[in-house]
């Protein structure tokens, strides 16, 4: 059962299966016996429907902006083909033999299978069977750290799910997930760094380990030194999963109260950590991005580097006037104090702040303001570098892609390894 559980959703077998599978079905609906002008309506239905899907994921992704993002190229094409394929099924249950309504019955499930797991593979959200159907990879961390280890430098850390109590702000949050590095499980474990760090939405805790690769990058790069690496905690900044208290205080819940005070304090009190700001980072991805540089540039008496990845410029729950009314109780300037630019300029200069920006090659929306942060990152004094994901957009690769080439760089800036 695991291994049928674990099966990839990104590439490999099934995948290839699949789209043989789908490709063989439509080759077969396409010979039809039909005359030439049958043919070129069909053709022409074909094509207007191809031609529909992609209309449809502009509207709603460039003009409705119903995602925050704008769809990758290849999720146009599969949405265009799906529409295309869903038409040509349907031609074939009109006046047509029994045995090819059954193929066009078969291959219309087959065709949005089909076009569901190319736009995740694109996206890379559910990397396994087990994920897409959202089964925990992951038990508590109080049952994990049952068994004794011995670090050593191969030594593979240990995840899992932890309750940080909202002692001070109150906020509603989710269960959090840890990786606990080999090397802060012997008798006496040297004070380790930290990294903050913030999921998506919607989203949870769980999908930097799922989706994000975060556990088997960090164990690749505590293989190459001596089973250290720093002490990863990713509290749940959300409530729920299409929830969004944008990282500040209000009547949605005091999430900033709740990642700058509580989580913090918890860490403290359960592992042997480094004093911030030196050891500590706080990072993120897309929503979670926006938290990280807020949080980071708001606190840096907590946090000396910032990872941001995708990060929008201002935090968002709808339009702006939605956002206004929902986090900051109507008030506009509150709003925009909240913006990284704002708070960036409010707190400089930095003396020891450090922002690292990423961004996939392809997110021609994030590119600009990430180069805006990084511009207004500068101007307040703090140092910053910028990763650049090549060939991919608003995706889990580009989360993949910058927390692999980040980890050196913020295993640097909080005194694990030497600076490069």
């Amino acid at each position: 059962m695991n291994a049928l559980l674990d099966t990839s959703l990104v590439g490999g077998p099934f995948l290839i299966g699949l789209y043989t599978l789908t490709g063989l079905a439509v080759a077969g609906l396409l010979l039809r016996r039909q005359g030439l002008r049958a043919a070129a309506l069909t053709l022409i239905l074909v094509l207007g429907g191809a031609l529909s899907g992609w209309v449809l994921v502009w509207l709603l992704s460039d003009i409705w902006d119903v995602f925050g993002v704008s769809m990758s190229t290849p999720t146009r094409l599969w949405t265009a083909g799906l529409f295309g394929a869903l038409v040509l099924a349907i031609s074939n249950l009109v006046a047509a033999r029994p045995r090819r309504r059954v193929l066009a019955i078969v291959a219309i499930p087959l065709c949005v299978l089909t076009a569901a797991t190319g736009i995740n593979a694109e996206f890379g959200q559910f990397n396994t069977v087990r994920a897409a159907l959202g089964i925990p990879l992951y038990g508590t961390l109080s049952d994990a750290l049952a068994a004794p280890v011995t670090p050593t430098a191969d030594s593979r850390g240990t995840v899992g799910t932890v309750t940080i109590p909202a002692t001070v702000s109150g906020f509603a949050a989710r269960a959090a997930m840890v990786y606990l590095p080999a090397a802060a499980r012997g008798a006496n474990p040297p004070a380790l760094p930290v990294i903050e760090m913030l999921s998506g939405q919607p989203g949870s805790p769980s999908d930097l380990f799922t989706a994000g690769r975060l556990a088997g990058i960090l164990d690749a790069w505590a293989a190459a030194h001596q089973g250290l690496t720093p002490i990863v905690v990713v509290p749940d900044q959300l409530g729920a999963s299409d929830r969004n208290p944008m990282c500040v205080d209000s009547k949605l819940g005091n999430s900033a109260t709740y990642l700058s005070v509580d989580v913090p304090a918890w860490i403290h009190a359960h592992y042997r950590v480094t004093d911030a700001p030196e050891g500590w980072a706080i990072a993120g991805f897309s929503q979670g991005g926006t938290c990280s540089i807020q949080l980071g540039a708001d606190h840096p008496e907590l946090y000396g580097t910032i990872l941001d990845i995708s990060g929008e410029l201002a935090p968002k729950a709808g339009s702006p006037e939605q956002t206004v009314r929902a986090g900051f109780a109507g008030s506009a300037t509150a709003y925009a104090a909240a913006a990284p630019r704002a708070i960036l300029a409010a707190h400089a200069p930095y003396r020891a702040l450090h922002i690292i920006f990423a961004v996939g090659g392809d997110d021609t929306r994030y590119i600009a303001w990430t180069n805006t942060l990084k511009a207004a990152a500068v101007r307040a004094g703090a140092t910053t570098d910028l990763l650049v994901s090549p060939g991919t957009a608003h995706d889990w690769h580009t989360v993949v892609y910058a927390l692999t080439r980040a980890l050196p760089l913020v295993a640097a800036r909080t005194g694990l390894t030497a600076t490069p």
